[in-house]
């Protein structure tokens, strides 16, 4: 006869490759806290219903503390033959209590039962990434407010386009995490609805109280329907994809760093901390970190890519292909929260090498958009101007020389529009004071920005 807790029905024991193959306890008791808090949730809600005694609840109640201490303590060992976290909780709950431990599983499956252990996980890492979110944005703001003055080069298909402050470039990253986070807390916000009390698909045949369970543990309502309750792993989906987004959002920034600290750009230096050398070459200074949070992007897509093959084809409600969800959510939790934070400590030590960029960003012809807009000013039609103007770049290419090299004849050449006020107007501090526009690289809409963000970082303190 099985000694499983579910064995009644069956006749004889599983196989041991099948025992090893079905359980789940070396992932999935990262959740101990979570089930020990839903299961004393439980076991008061039952007997605030009368469903169980309360003489029952409190040895229940008192039991899972005394279990929570022992696991945090390391005196518990969890086994394959229990399966699951569930399962070896209530197993140890009813060899210390005895009998009121087998009435904690009234009213509940372990379908809604995983559910909430699950959601309150993700919740918990959830707001955690919040926080290391909150770190990086920080760290943005701080390297933009000390980088205000700082002219570098602007990219467009990694070719040099126009000037632009090191302080705008990075204000462009704390949108994107200013999103990130916006995800998360979206995130939240849709997975804040409990299961538990759903039973294993079709809800329970007892008078619970599904809003005092939801009050107890923090959610902010009810899943409404049980089939979906057990099934649903959306939130899991979007927890995946909205860390796939802000990893991706920091692997683009490596990008940067690991370009920007090349001998070919210099603009910054990477602090020793966060670099490694060689084992042959004893000149080298590697953006190693940089390099493995861009790697370790493809970590959390791959995860993200595991849940939503895992779920794609699967009928309500529960199905065991759903225990293998956890894994791909705890590894992208971890990996986000680690390369977010290491991140942010890296930009906090890096050396910005603003004369480097300034003399980069007075090298190819970054000022020409400048140039034809002096030339509107003078009322010149703008695809008029881009004509004159390229021509204007072949023959500074063919001679060697920048636009503002140029003597004022020979910018009449190509037009007599050209006036000695030009040199100013294509200066690259000028170019960079003339943007206008709400969003620009400007100084003073720069500044707007930081102000902007500063209260937006002190509204989340």
């Amino acid at each position: 006869m099985s000694k499983k807790l579910w064995g009644g029905r069956f006749t004889k024991n599983a196989s041991a490759s099948a025992t090893e193959f079905n359980a789940s306890i070396d992932f999935d008791q990262k959740m101990y806290k979570q089930d020990i808090t839903g299961s004393r949730a439980h076991a008061a809600m039952l007997a605030k219903q009368g469903i169980i005694s309360q003489e029952d609840a409190d040895a229940i109640d008192n039991g899972l503390v005394g279990i929570l201490n022992d696991i945090e303590k390391g005196s518990i060992e969890f086994t394959i033959e229990n399966e699951d976290i569930h399962m070896n909780i209530e197993s140890i709950l009813t060899e210390r209590i005895g009998e009121p431990g087998k009435r904690l599983h009234t009213g509940r499956s372990r379908n809604d039962q995983v559910a909430l252990d699950f959601r309150l996980w993700t919740k918990e890492a959830a707001f955690s990434i919040l926080t290391d979110i909150k770190h990086l944005m920080n760290s943005i703001y701080n390297a933009a407010k000390n980088n205000q003055n700082t002219i570098m080069p602007g990219y467009t298909h990694l070719q040099r386009a126009q000037p632009v402050t090191l302080a705008y470039h990075l204000m462009a990253y704390f949108q994107m995490f200013k999103r990130d986070y916006s995800r998360f807390l979206n995130c939240i916000e849709r997975l804040d609805y409990l299961p538990l009390g759903s039973g294993a698909l079709a809800g329970v045949a007892y008078n619970t109280d599904r809003r005092f369970l939801a009050d107890k543990l923090g959610f902010s309502g009810i899943c409404s329907n049980a089939m979906d309750a057990v099934s649903d792993r959306d939130f899991a989906l979007e927890f995946l994809s909205d860390a796939s987004i802000c990893v991706m959002h920091l692997s683009r920034f490596c990008e940067e760093l690991i370009l920007w600290s090349s001998t070919e750009f210099g603009f910054v230096e990477i602090d020793d901390a966060y670099s490694t050398g060689s084992s042959i070459m004893p000149q080298k200074k590697n953006p190693d970190m940089a390099e493995l949070i861009r790697g370790k992007t493809g970590k959390v897509y791959g995860d993200m890519i595991t849940l939503f093959t895992l779920m794609k084809g699967l009928p309500l409600a529960y199905n065991k292909d759903m225990q293998e969800d956890k894994p791909p959510v705890f590894d992208a939790a971890e990996t986000l929260s680690d390369c977010l934070n290491i991140f942010a400590d890296m930009l906090d030590t890096i050396k910005i090498n603003s004369n480097v960029m300034e003399q980069a960003a007075k090298k190819g012809f970054m000022n020409a958009t400048d140039a034809a807009d002096y030339l509107v000013s003078k009322g010149v039609p703008f695809r008029e101007c881009h004509a004159i103007i390229g021509e204007l770049v072949l023959y500074c290419i063919d001679h060697n020389k920048a636009i503002e090299d140029l003597s004022l004849d020979q910018l009449r050449d190509f037009s007599l529009k050209f006036d000695s006020d030009i040199y100013e107007r294509i200066d690259l501090r000028s170019c960079i004071k003339a943007k206008k526009s709400e969003g620009s690289t400007s100084f003073e809409s720069v500044e707007k920005m930081l102000k902007e963000a500063q209260a937006y970082l002190e509204e989340l303190s």
